[in-house]
């Protein structure tokens, strides 16, 4: 039987992330094809109560408690896990593709000397090879690689990229371990999390959202977009590009790098896709995106999809709604 998969557990203000049980997901696959144990790696301070809930998700779970890791340190992670690693010897140990794993996944492969493929979006085993699915030219190719021939794989893997299964609760041993680091490196340690003041419009509330992103080109475009949320009962929401361009508030802003939402409709207008977008809404009741690129990647996450420009759709939109309400 093949070393088993790891899968390291993010988490933050006491909540495991989505990016864990996506990876549970895909690693339970993995498990199965190879024959052998899925195990959800865990460390943290006080954390046993999220090592009951990864049980039913894994067949067995190792968390590693201490003082030094009670808040979120690359260099005290990295020295547990490479610890973890010589002992157990997993044949693939995933790691989320966020800012916590991008922190810790390269330097721990260097460390460790196995080969490591980074943001993938698919993985399978082929001959005893790790082959990896990654996204080039802003999602638009996909390439497939096959690495080197080794014992343990490190990968980091793209938010979003599965969708939690539900394969049934595995019941799995849970075992505890002291942390070998007493405390952190004096050259790097936690300071505070800092937190955005609220807003005016809270997207996270809202049911319907209307999400705009640089296909508007001009932010005199943009009282179209409200218009159209206005008559939807929604709220304007964006990518980070309109952000950056100071076009709406940080607080409008939905990705990895602004809010996770998920209103009843979203509806995407010139938004590419980018999967740093696509972690904060893709779990939306209903998806509809207006895109004339037939290839972009919002696409693929979409209910419904409309390929023209919006500069034709919106207007009409507003018309067809301001009609329907006229005649109520």
């Amino acid at each position: 039987m093949a070393g088993e998969i790891f899968v390291l557990a993010e988490h933050r203000m006491s909540e495991l992330r989505d990016v864990t049980f996506e990876m549970l997901t895909k690693g339970h696959e993995l498990a199965g094809q190879l024959s052998t144990q899925l195990t959800a790696v865990l460390l943290g301070k006080d954390v046993g109560g999220m090592a009951r809930e990864l049980a039913k998700w894994a067949h067995k779970v190792i968390y590693v408690e201490g003082d030094a890791l009670k808040d979120f340190n690359a260099d005290v992670y990295q020295a547990v896990l490479a610890e973890l690693i010589r002992e157990r010897k997993p044949a693939l140990v995933m790691i989320g593709h966020t800012s916590y794993g991008v922190d810790v996944a390269p330097s721990l492969a260097v460390q460790l000397g196995v080969p490591i493929a980074t943001d993938c979006i698919d993985l399978c085993f082929e001959d005893g090879q790790l082959c990896v699915v990654r996204q080039l030219y802003g999602g638009k190719v996909n390439a497939r690689a096959r690495l080197k021939k080794a014992d343990t794989y490190i990968v980091t893997v793209r938010q979003a990229a599965f969708q939690p299964g539900e394969y049934g609760p595995l019941n799995g041993q849970v075992e505890r371990v002291e942390c070998p680091v007493k405390e952190p490196p004096a050259e790097r340690k936690f300071v505070e999390i800092i937190t955005p003041p609220p807003g005016e419009v809270d997207i996270t509330a809202a049911d319907i959202i209307v999400a705009v992103g640089r296909g508007i080109r001009d932010k005199e475009n943009l009282p179209m977009i409200e218009e159209l949320a206005k008559l939807l009962g929604g709220v304007v929401a964006c990518s980070r590009p309109i952000v950056d361009k100071g076009w709406l508030p940080k607080d409008r802003q939905v990705g990895s790098s602004g809010k996770t939402v998920k209103p009843k409709l979203y509806l995407a207008i010139g938004i590419s896709g980018a999967f740093q977008h696509v972690v904060g809404m893709k779990d939306s009741e209903l998806i509809i995106a207006i895109n004339k690129d037939p290839k972009a990647p919002i696409f693929r996450f979409s209910d419904y999809g409309i390929v023209d420009d919006l500069f034709k759709v919106v207007p009409e939109l507003i018309k067809q709604l301001e009609e329907i309400k006229g005649e109520a």
